[in-house]
Formats: C-alpha cells, structure tokens, sequence
C-alpha cells in the first residue's frame, strides 16, 4: 500500500500572520522550496482562486506545474492544488498555530494521482521529475524539510 499524504512541522520565531506572509507570496516560493524554481502568479494578489504556474527542477529533471490556490485565511491556512497537462498531482498546505512566542509551521503533502488518470501521472512524475512512487515520500520528506528550514531562517528576527 502507498503512502498519499506526509506532514512536517517546525517552530518559527514569528507570530503566525508574519509566517503566512512569507508563505502565501507565492512569488518566492522558489526560495523556499529545493525543487520550485520560480512561480508564476497569472492574476496578483494571491487568494483563494489564484491561479499560478510553477517551475521546478531537480538534477538534470525540468518541469512544470499548474496550481489554484484552494484557502488562504491569513496566519492559519494557505493549501493549493497542483497538476499538469491537465491531470491533478498534488494537495500542498502550509498551516500556521500560535505556539509560545512564535509559531508551529506544519506543511502537508496529499497525493492526489488517484483515479483515471493515476498511471499517466505517475509515469509523467518519472519521465519529468525523476521521481518513482516508491521514492516520493523520501523526495517529499526532504524537500518539505529544506522549505521548513528555510522559511523559519528567513521568519526569524536578526539580532
């Protein structure tokens, strides 16, 4: 049986609103995350509905994405839904938790290649990615782990 859904979390030195900031800007999710590269937002500002493009690398394996944002509440959810050439891919969520002074960041990944068009998506994750379905949750793991460490780099006050 495969594993469809994987959660990370971390603690950030910053109330939950200024986390969300850094999050929902969708433009600099490419310094976030070790596979975007860049992200294309069609419309600004981001909200519920947005719709944008990501680009993504890892090695020498190039792809690309399309996503809708599907919640955006300030300082408590930001989750959006990503696919290509039509088919869907993946649910990614970031929420945010007042946890002491600061906040607990816990990004989710849901696998969403179920149904109809599962074998194509899962080929397409190994001919563009690289990715095998038995590899995903190790891939994911680390990358959701880079995002979170990165993010609560940026999110912490300098002293």
């Amino acid at each position: 049986m495969r594993q469809r859904s994987l959660e990370e979390s971390v603690v950030v030195d910053a109330v939950p609103e200024a986390v969300y900031q850094l999050v929902a800007h969708l433009p600099d999710m490419g310094r976030w995350s070790p596979e975007c590269r860049r992200v294309w937002v069609l419309r600004p500002p981001v909200r519920t509905g947005t719709r944008f493009v990501g680009f993504n690398r890892r090695g020498p394996f190039v792809w690309f994405t399309t996503g809708r944002v599907s919640a955006a509440r300030v300082g408590e959810q930001f989750t959006f839904d990503v696919g290509v050439f039509g088919l869907p891919i993946a649910r990614w969520g970031y929420r945010f938790a007042a946890e002491g002074t600061g906040t607990r960041v816990t990004e989710t990944w849901q696998d969403l290649r179920t149904g109809p068009g599962a074998r194509l998506a899962d080929l397409l994750g190994v001919v563009f990615a690289g990715t095998t379905p038995e590899r995903r949750i190790a891939v994911n793991r680390h990358g959701m782990r880079t995002t979170l460490t990165r993010i609560a780099w940026a999110a912490t006050p300098s002293p």
